[in-house]
């Protein structure tokens, strides 16, 4: 992997080919989290690929490359939700009261249906919600990433696990006593 990372670094088209086919089933599945359907993620991809590139020389060998490149696509998925929110009207974000949702009937989702779900999901609450929920980024830190204050980023996650929630129920996953 050194030996492909450097050559990455003195811009080998070889190498970058490399990378890229070994990594892009990774970096897929950290960018379908945040886009709203495949062509989006494959998109977002192929814009984190490139700032990977450009941004090689900025890699320290030290520390491990999936999280580096985990960081880029995360990145990468942001600004694409920037880029959204420049066609979009934002409602006004009401705090929700927060209910549980009981595990089973999460295990009755396949990963593909719950991914599903989250697409469905505003570009804001679908942000947030893998993020906060999935990267394990605090509400302070994504409050930095995005621009936006941590109680818009905490509304803004009670808000996706109500609307997931009201999916769910949809779906007859859960019962009407199990939202409230």
């Amino acid at each position: 992997m050194h030996l492909l990372i450097q050559g990455c670094k003195n811009k080998d088209r070889e190498s970058q080919r490399l990378l890229y086919q070994h990594y892009y089933s990774y970096a897929l599945s950290i960018c379908v989290r945040y886009s709203r359907n495949m062509a989006e993620a494959k998109e977002v991809v192929n814009d984190g690929f490139m700032k990977v590139f450009a941004k090689i020389n900025q890699y320290q060998q030290d520390a491990p490359f999936k999280g580096w490149l985990r960081k880029i696509m995360i990145n990468a998925s942001i600004d694409q939700y920037r880029k959204e929110l420049k066609h979009q009207h934002h409602a006004s974000i009401e705090v929700a009261a927060s209910s549980s949702v009981q595990a089973e009937a999460i295990t009755r989702l396949s990963h593909e249906e719950l991914m599903g779900l989250v697409q469905q999901l505003s570009p804001a609450y679908r942000t947030i919600f893998n993020l906060h929920v999935i990267d394990g980024y605090t509400h302070e830190e994504i409050s930095k990433m995005i621009g936006i204050s941590s109680g818009t980023s905490k509304s803004n996650l009670l808000k996706a696990r109500e609307n997931l929630r009201g999916m769910l129920f949809n779906l007859n996953l859960i019962s009407y006593e199990k939202i409230n």
